[in-house]
Protein backbone atom coordinates (compact mmCIF):
# COMPACT_ATOMS: atom_id res chain seq x y z
CA UNK A 1 0.00 0.00 0.00
CA UNK A 2 1.44 3.39 -1.17
CA UNK A 3 1.27 6.79 -0.12
CA UNK A 4 0.12 8.55 -3.27
CA UNK A 5 2.30 12.48 -3.67
CA UNK A 6 -0.54 13.83 -6.61
CA UNK A 7 -0.41 17.19 -9.17
CA UNK A 8 -2.75 19.72 -8.57
CA UNK A 9 -3.58 21.71 -12.14
CA UNK A 10 -3.91 25.18 -12.29
CA UNK A 11 -6.25 25.28 -15.10
CA UNK A 12 -7.88 29.02 -15.10
CA UNK A 13 -11.12 27.78 -14.10
CA UNK A 14 -10.40 26.38 -10.74
CA UNK A 15 -10.99 28.02 -7.23
CA UNK A 16 -8.26 29.31 -5.81
CA UNK A 17 -9.66 28.34 -2.10
CA UNK A 18 -11.38 24.91 -2.38
CA UNK A 19 -8.31 22.57 -2.68
CA UNK A 20 -6.45 24.29 -0.23
CA UNK A 21 -9.03 23.93 2.53
CA UNK A 22 -9.41 21.03 1.92
CA UNK A 23 -5.87 19.84 2.62
CA UNK A 24 -5.07 22.56 5.15
CA UNK A 25 -2.79 24.56 3.38
CA UNK A 26 -2.03 28.01 2.69
CA UNK A 27 -3.76 29.39 -0.83
CA UNK A 28 -0.95 30.44 -3.38
CA UNK A 29 -3.20 32.89 -4.75
CA UNK A 30 -3.20 30.94 -7.95
CA UNK A 31 -6.48 28.76 -9.59
CA UNK A 32 -5.97 25.20 -8.25
CA UNK A 33 -8.75 23.22 -10.39
CA UNK A 34 -7.80 19.67 -9.88
CA UNK A 35 -5.80 16.94 -8.17
CA UNK A 36 -5.24 14.12 -9.96
CA UNK A 37 -4.54 10.53 -8.33
CA UNK A 38 -3.70 7.77 -10.36
CA UNK A 39 -1.57 6.80 -13.23
CA UNK A 40 -3.04 8.87 -16.16
CA UNK A 41 0.25 9.69 -18.11
CA UNK A 42 -0.38 13.53 -17.70
CA UNK A 43 0.36 13.88 -14.32
CA UNK A 44 0.54 10.15 -12.83
CA UNK A 45 0.53 10.09 -9.12
CA UNK A 46 4.33 9.39 -7.49
CA UNK A 47 4.57 6.68 -4.69
CA UNK A 48 8.18 6.05 -2.40
CA UNK A 49 8.14 1.90 -1.53
CA UNK A 50 11.39 2.55 0.37
CA UNK A 51 13.78 0.72 -1.97
CA UNK A 52 16.53 3.52 -2.44
CA UNK A 53 14.94 4.81 -5.73
CA UNK A 54 13.06 7.75 -3.95
CA UNK A 55 9.69 8.75 -5.79
CA UNK A 56 8.58 7.01 -8.22
CA UNK A 57 5.91 7.64 -11.17
CA UNK A 58 2.46 5.10 -10.30
CA UNK A 59 2.12 4.36 -14.26
CA UNK A 60 6.02 3.30 -13.84
CA UNK A 61 5.51 1.09 -10.98
CA UNK A 62 2.27 -0.46 -12.92
CA UNK A 63 4.04 -0.32 -15.89
CA UNK A 64 6.81 -2.63 -14.31
CA UNK A 65 4.48 -5.89 -12.99
CA UNK A 66 1.02 -5.38 -14.06
CA UNK A 67 -0.65 -8.40 -12.77
CA UNK A 68 1.60 -7.32 -8.97
CA UNK A 69 -0.17 -4.73 -9.21
CA UNK A 70 -3.73 -4.65 -10.80
CA UNK A 71 -4.26 -8.30 -10.41
CA UNK A 72 -4.48 -10.45 -13.32
CA UNK A 73 -8.58 -10.34 -13.39
CA UNK A 74 -7.82 -6.40 -14.17
CA UNK A 75 -5.61 -6.63 -17.07
CA UNK A 76 -7.45 -9.34 -18.47
CA UNK A 77 -10.30 -7.13 -18.70
CA UNK A 78 -8.82 -3.74 -19.31
CA UNK A 79 -5.34 -4.33 -20.26
CA UNK A 80 -2.03 -3.12 -18.27
CA UNK A 81 -3.02 -0.26 -17.08
CA UNK A 82 -5.07 1.39 -14.29
CA UNK A 83 -8.34 2.27 -16.38
CA UNK A 84 -9.44 4.96 -14.29
CA UNK A 85 -8.71 8.96 -13.20
CA UNK A 86 -9.64 9.92 -9.52
CA UNK A 87 -9.76 13.53 -8.73
CA UNK A 88 -10.57 16.11 -6.92
CA UNK A 89 -12.09 19.14 -8.52
CA UNK A 90 -12.52 22.62 -7.53
CA UNK A 91 -14.47 24.93 -9.53
CA UNK A 92 -14.14 28.75 -9.01
CA UNK A 93 -15.60 29.67 -12.57
CA UNK A 94 -17.84 27.47 -15.35
CA UNK A 95 -16.06 24.96 -17.48
CA UNK A 96 -16.40 24.43 -20.81
CA UNK A 97 -19.86 22.95 -22.14
CA UNK A 98 -18.98 19.38 -23.76
CA UNK A 99 -20.17 16.01 -24.22
CA UNK A 100 -17.30 12.39 -24.62
CA UNK A 101 -18.01 10.28 -27.50
CA UNK A 102 -19.12 6.74 -26.80
CA UNK A 103 -16.19 3.70 -27.50
CA UNK A 104 -17.19 2.60 -30.72
CA UNK A 105 -17.17 6.86 -31.51
CA UNK A 106 -13.76 6.82 -30.42
CA UNK A 107 -12.02 3.98 -31.92
CA UNK A 108 -13.44 5.22 -35.02
CA UNK A 109 -12.43 8.95 -34.33
CA UNK A 110 -8.87 8.15 -33.57
CA UNK A 111 -8.15 6.19 -36.22
CA UNK A 112 -8.98 8.90 -38.43
CA UNK A 113 -7.57 11.56 -37.61
CA UNK A 114 -4.12 9.33 -37.44
CA UNK A 115 -4.64 8.10 -40.73
CA UNK A 116 -5.07 11.97 -41.57
CA UNK A 117 -1.60 12.48 -39.68
CA UNK A 118 -3.07 15.09 -37.53
CA UNK A 119 -0.48 15.49 -34.81
CA UNK A 120 -2.22 14.39 -31.37
CA UNK A 121 -1.37 17.19 -29.10
CA UNK A 122 -2.80 19.45 -32.62
CA UNK A 123 -5.40 22.16 -31.25
CA UNK A 124 -8.14 21.18 -33.44
CA UNK A 125 -8.08 17.67 -32.72
CA UNK A 126 -10.81 16.22 -31.52
CA UNK A 127 -9.63 12.91 -30.03
CA UNK A 128 -6.14 12.11 -28.49
CA UNK A 129 -7.03 8.25 -27.61
CA UNK A 130 -9.03 5.62 -28.39
CA UNK A 131 -11.13 5.26 -25.69
CA UNK A 132 -14.65 6.82 -24.04
CA UNK A 133 -14.91 8.58 -21.16
CA UNK A 134 -17.80 8.04 -18.86
CA UNK A 135 -17.63 10.25 -15.69
CA UNK A 136 -19.31 10.61 -12.33
CA UNK A 137 -18.60 13.58 -9.67
CA UNK A 138 -20.05 13.58 -6.33
CA UNK A 139 -20.19 17.01 -4.34
CA UNK A 140 -18.45 17.77 -1.55
CA UNK A 141 -19.91 21.34 -1.26
CA UNK A 142 -23.05 22.08 -2.90
CA UNK A 143 -21.51 21.70 -6.70
CA UNK A 144 -23.72 23.53 -9.73
CA UNK A 145 -23.77 22.65 -13.21
CA UNK A 146 -26.04 21.68 -16.60
CA UNK A 147 -26.30 17.95 -17.60
CA UNK A 148 -28.29 16.45 -20.19
CA UNK A 149 -31.30 18.39 -22.70
CA UNK A 150 -34.42 19.35 -20.59
CA UNK A 151 -37.83 19.19 -22.94
CA UNK A 152 -37.67 21.51 -25.49
CA UNK A 153 -41.28 23.12 -24.46
CA UNK A 154 -39.45 23.66 -21.11
CA UNK A 155 -36.06 25.27 -22.78
CA UNK A 156 -38.65 27.62 -25.52
CA UNK A 157 -40.10 28.89 -21.90
CA UNK A 158 -36.99 29.93 -20.71
CA UNK A 159 -35.70 31.62 -24.21
CA UNK A 160 -39.32 33.03 -24.52
CA UNK A 161 -38.54 35.05 -21.28
CA UNK A 162 -35.73 36.81 -22.13
CA UNK A 163 -37.74 38.44 -25.06
CA UNK A 164 -35.09 38.77 -27.18
CA UNK A 165 -36.00 39.21 -31.01
CA UNK A 166 -33.10 36.71 -32.79
CA UNK A 167 -34.09 33.85 -30.46
CA UNK A 168 -37.48 33.79 -31.42
CA UNK A 169 -37.30 31.93 -34.25
CA UNK A 170 -35.52 29.28 -31.87
CA UNK A 171 -38.86 29.51 -29.47
CA UNK A 172 -41.08 28.63 -32.53
CA UNK A 173 -38.60 25.43 -33.54
CA UNK A 174 -38.90 24.22 -30.15
CA UNK A 175 -42.68 24.25 -30.41
CA UNK A 176 -42.71 22.99 -33.92
CA UNK A 177 -40.99 19.67 -33.82
CA UNK A 178 -41.07 16.48 -32.46
CA UNK A 179 -37.92 16.21 -29.36
CA UNK A 180 -34.55 14.92 -31.09
CA UNK A 181 -35.72 16.92 -34.64
CA UNK A 182 -36.29 20.05 -32.17
CA UNK A 183 -33.24 20.26 -29.89
CA UNK A 184 -31.07 18.86 -33.18
CA UNK A 185 -32.26 21.71 -35.10
CA UNK A 186 -32.24 24.38 -32.58
CA UNK A 187 -28.47 23.43 -31.37
CA UNK A 188 -27.27 23.32 -35.17
CA UNK A 189 -28.66 26.57 -35.52
CA UNK A 190 -26.88 28.17 -32.49
CA UNK A 191 -23.92 26.79 -32.85
CA UNK A 192 -24.03 27.74 -36.68
CA UNK A 193 -24.72 31.11 -36.48
CA UNK A 194 -22.77 34.22 -37.50
CA UNK A 195 -20.46 34.70 -35.00
CA UNK A 196 -21.56 38.75 -34.59
CA UNK A 197 -24.81 38.10 -34.56
CA UNK A 198 -25.19 35.55 -32.10
CA UNK A 199 -22.74 37.38 -29.59
CA UNK A 200 -25.04 40.18 -29.89
CA UNK A 201 -28.08 37.60 -29.10
CA UNK A 202 -26.03 36.38 -26.14
CA UNK A 203 -25.63 39.85 -24.61
CA UNK A 204 -28.95 40.77 -25.14
CA UNK A 205 -30.30 37.73 -23.66
CA UNK A 206 -27.35 37.91 -20.58
CA UNK A 207 -28.76 41.71 -19.91
CA UNK A 208 -32.44 39.64 -19.96
CA UNK A 209 -30.59 37.31 -17.85
CA UNK A 210 -29.62 39.54 -14.94
CA UNK A 211 -32.60 41.54 -14.99
CA UNK A 212 -34.83 38.63 -14.59
CA UNK A 213 -32.04 37.17 -12.24
CA UNK A 214 -33.36 33.65 -9.72
CA UNK A 215 -33.31 30.63 -12.25
CA UNK A 216 -31.74 33.09 -14.97
CA UNK A 217 -28.68 34.17 -13.34
CA UNK A 218 -26.54 30.91 -13.97
CA UNK A 219 -26.78 32.38 -17.59
CA UNK A 220 -25.78 36.12 -16.76
CA UNK A 221 -22.56 34.42 -14.90
CA UNK A 222 -22.22 32.49 -18.11
CA UNK A 223 -22.18 35.21 -20.07
CA UNK A 224 -19.93 37.54 -17.77
CA UNK A 225 -17.26 34.48 -18.37
CA UNK A 226 -17.62 33.98 -22.10
CA UNK A 227 -19.03 36.96 -23.10
CA UNK A 228 -20.79 36.82 -26.53
CA UNK A 229 -20.30 32.76 -26.48
CA UNK A 230 -23.20 30.44 -28.40
CA UNK A 231 -22.48 28.11 -25.44
CA UNK A 232 -24.63 30.66 -23.00
CA UNK A 233 -27.66 29.93 -25.22
CA UNK A 234 -26.84 26.23 -25.94
CA UNK A 235 -26.74 26.03 -22.09
CA UNK A 236 -30.15 26.97 -21.91
CA UNK A 237 -31.33 24.05 -23.78
CA UNK A 238 -30.19 22.32 -20.49
CA UNK A 239 -30.97 20.72 -17.27
CA UNK A 240 -29.75 23.12 -14.27
CA UNK A 241 -28.31 21.03 -11.74
CA UNK A 242 -27.76 21.47 -8.12
CA UNK A 243 -25.94 18.62 -5.87
CA UNK A 244 -26.22 19.03 -2.22
CA UNK A 245 -22.97 16.97 -0.75
CA UNK A 246 -22.45 13.58 -1.42
CA UNK A 247 -25.11 13.69 -4.22
CA UNK A 248 -23.68 12.50 -7.36
CA UNK A 249 -24.38 13.09 -11.32
CA UNK A 250 -23.04 10.16 -14.06
CA UNK A 251 -22.38 11.61 -17.31
CA UNK A 252 -22.34 8.83 -20.09
CA UNK A 253 -21.41 9.32 -23.94
CA UNK A 254 -23.29 11.70 -25.90
CA UNK A 255 -24.77 13.63 -22.84
CA UNK A 256 -23.67 17.34 -22.71
CA UNK A 257 -22.79 18.76 -19.64
CA UNK A 258 -20.64 21.66 -18.08
CA UNK A 259 -20.01 22.59 -14.28
CA UNK A 260 -20.74 26.28 -12.82
CA UNK A 261 -19.24 25.61 -9.37
CA UNK A 262 -18.55 23.69 -6.28
CA UNK A 263 -15.69 21.10 -5.01
CA UNK A 264 -16.14 17.32 -5.62
CA UNK A 265 -15.27 14.18 -6.15
CA UNK A 266 -14.73 13.12 -9.43
CA UNK A 267 -13.91 9.96 -11.06
CA UNK A 268 -13.33 8.65 -15.11
CA UNK A 269 -12.06 6.32 -17.48
CA UNK A 270 -9.17 7.27 -18.51
CA UNK A 271 -9.73 9.39 -21.20
CA UNK A 272 -8.38 12.72 -22.91
CA UNK A 273 -11.40 12.50 -25.35
CA UNK A 274 -13.75 16.22 -25.74
CA UNK A 275 -16.00 17.58 -27.84
CA UNK A 276 -16.86 21.23 -26.93
CA UNK A 277 -20.24 22.65 -27.56
CA UNK A 278 -19.07 26.69 -26.31
CA UNK A 279 -17.90 28.10 -23.14
CA UNK A 280 -13.97 28.16 -24.24
CA UNK A 281 -11.98 29.60 -26.75
CA UNK A 282 -10.58 25.94 -27.73
CA UNK A 283 -11.89 24.41 -30.73
CA UNK A 284 -15.44 23.05 -31.22
CA UNK A 285 -15.99 21.04 -34.63
CA UNK A 286 -19.80 21.14 -34.75
CA UNK A 287 -20.35 18.65 -37.57
CA UNK A 288 -18.22 16.57 -35.25
CA UNK A 289 -19.67 17.19 -32.16
CA UNK A 290 -23.26 16.89 -33.77
CA UNK A 291 -22.63 12.94 -34.51
CA UNK A 292 -21.95 12.74 -30.97
CA UNK A 293 -24.36 14.18 -29.03
CA UNK A 294 -27.24 12.79 -27.93
CA UNK A 295 -30.75 14.35 -28.85
CA UNK A 296 -32.40 13.14 -25.59
CA UNK A 297 -34.75 14.94 -23.22
CA UNK A 298 -35.01 14.03 -19.15
CA UNK A 299 -34.18 14.80 -16.03
CA UNK A 300 -30.85 14.18 -14.83
CA UNK A 301 -30.35 11.42 -12.34
CA UNK A 302 -28.79 12.49 -9.11
CA UNK A 303 -27.66 9.28 -7.39
CA UNK A 304 -27.63 8.86 -4.13
CA UNK A 305 -25.03 6.02 -2.34
CA UNK A 306 -26.71 3.11 -2.06
CA UNK A 307 -25.64 1.46 1.08
CA UNK A 308 -24.47 -2.25 2.09
CA UNK A 309 -26.04 -3.14 5.37
CA UNK A 310 -23.57 -5.25 6.18
CA UNK A 311 -19.79 -4.08 5.13
CA UNK A 312 -21.36 -0.10 5.58
CA UNK A 313 -19.78 0.51 2.25
CA UNK A 314 -22.16 3.19 0.19
CA UNK A 315 -22.18 2.74 -3.53
CA UNK A 316 -22.43 4.96 -6.56
CA UNK A 317 -23.51 2.61 -9.20
CA UNK A 318 -22.87 3.01 -12.71
CA UNK A 319 -23.20 1.50 -15.71
CA UNK A 320 -19.57 1.65 -16.18
CA UNK A 321 -16.74 -0.81 -15.72
CA UNK A 322 -13.56 0.74 -15.81
CA UNK A 323 -14.41 2.12 -12.34
CA UNK A 324 -16.63 1.85 -9.21
CA UNK A 325 -17.02 4.22 -6.86
CA UNK A 326 -18.16 4.16 -3.48
CA UNK A 327 -18.10 6.23 0.10
CA UNK A 328 -17.53 5.11 4.21
CA UNK A 329 -18.23 6.78 6.57
CA UNK A 330 -16.45 5.87 9.49
CA UNK A 331 -18.58 7.04 12.63
CA UNK A 332 -16.84 7.18 16.02
CA UNK A 333 -16.47 3.68 17.95
CA UNK A 334 -17.59 1.83 14.96
CA UNK A 335 -15.69 -1.13 14.54
CA UNK A 336 -12.89 -1.33 11.35
CA UNK A 337 -13.95 -2.34 8.57
CA UNK A 338 -12.00 -4.79 6.03
CA UNK A 339 -12.31 -4.02 1.94
CA UNK A 340 -11.63 -6.34 -0.77
CA UNK A 341 -8.87 -6.97 -2.16
CA UNK A 342 -9.38 -8.65 -5.42
CA UNK A 343 -9.23 -5.85 -7.04
CA UNK A 344 -6.63 -2.50 -7.27
CA UNK A 345 -7.67 0.56 -5.36
CA UNK A 346 -7.56 4.28 -4.94
CA UNK A 347 -8.34 5.48 -0.65
CA UNK A 348 -9.30 9.10 -0.57
CA UNK A 349 -10.02 10.59 2.86
CA UNK A 350 -12.25 13.81 2.90
CA UNK A 351 -13.26 14.14 6.03
CA UNK A 352 -12.05 13.41 9.73
CA UNK A 353 -8.78 11.34 9.46
CA UNK A 354 -9.46 7.63 8.78
CA UNK A 355 -6.46 4.54 9.36
CA UNK A 356 -6.37 2.31 6.21
CA UNK A 357 -3.73 -0.70 7.05
CA UNK A 358 -0.57 1.34 7.92
CA UNK A 359 -1.55 4.59 6.77
CA UNK A 360 -3.02 7.27 8.43
CA UNK A 361 -5.10 9.81 5.70
CA UNK A 362 -6.33 12.84 6.50
CA UNK A 363 -8.55 15.14 4.13
CA UNK A 364 -7.41 15.19 0.55
CA UNK A 365 -4.67 12.33 1.19
CA UNK A 366 -5.14 9.47 -0.51
CA UNK A 367 -3.38 5.52 -0.69
CA UNK A 368 -2.93 3.25 -3.63
CA UNK A 369 -3.70 -0.25 -3.33
CA UNK A 370 -2.14 -3.01 -5.15
CA UNK A 371 -4.86 -6.39 -5.95
CA UNK A 372 -4.82 -9.23 -3.45
CA UNK A 373 -3.79 -6.75 -0.24
CA UNK A 374 -5.82 -6.67 2.60
CA UNK A 375 -7.15 -3.14 3.91
CA UNK A 376 -8.66 -2.58 7.27
CA UNK A 377 -10.45 1.07 8.02
CA UNK A 378 -10.49 2.46 11.35
CA UNK A 379 -11.02 5.86 12.68
CA UNK A 380 -13.69 9.01 12.29
CA UNK A 381 -14.32 10.21 8.84
CA UNK A 382 -15.36 9.77 5.07
CA UNK A 383 -13.39 7.94 3.05
CA UNK A 384 -13.85 7.05 -0.85
CA UNK A 385 -12.92 3.98 -2.42
CA UNK A 386 -12.50 4.21 -6.12
CA UNK A 387 -11.43 0.69 -7.98
CA UNK A 388 -12.63 -1.04 -11.20
CA UNK A 389 -15.49 -3.95 -11.67
CA UNK A 390 -13.20 -7.06 -12.84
Amino acid sequence: MDRLSNTVRPYAWGSTTAIPALLGTAPTGEPQAEMWMGAHPGAPSRVDRGDGAGEQPLSAVIDAAPEAELGEAAVRKFGPRLPFLLKILAAGAPLSLQVHPNLAQAREGYAAEESAGVPVDAPHRNYRDANHKPELICALTPFEGFCGFRAPAESADVLAALDVDSLKPYVDLLHAHPEEAALREVLTAVLSADRAEMAQAVTSAAAAADRLGGAYAPYATLAHHFPGDPGVIAAMLLNHVRLQPGEALFLGAGVPHAYLGGLGVEIMANSDNVLRCGLTPKHVDVPELLRIVRFEAGDPAVLRPEASSSTGEELYDTPTEEFRLSRHVLAPGAAPRTLPSATPQILLCTAGEVRAGELTLAPGRSAFVPAGETVRLSGTGTLFRATVVA
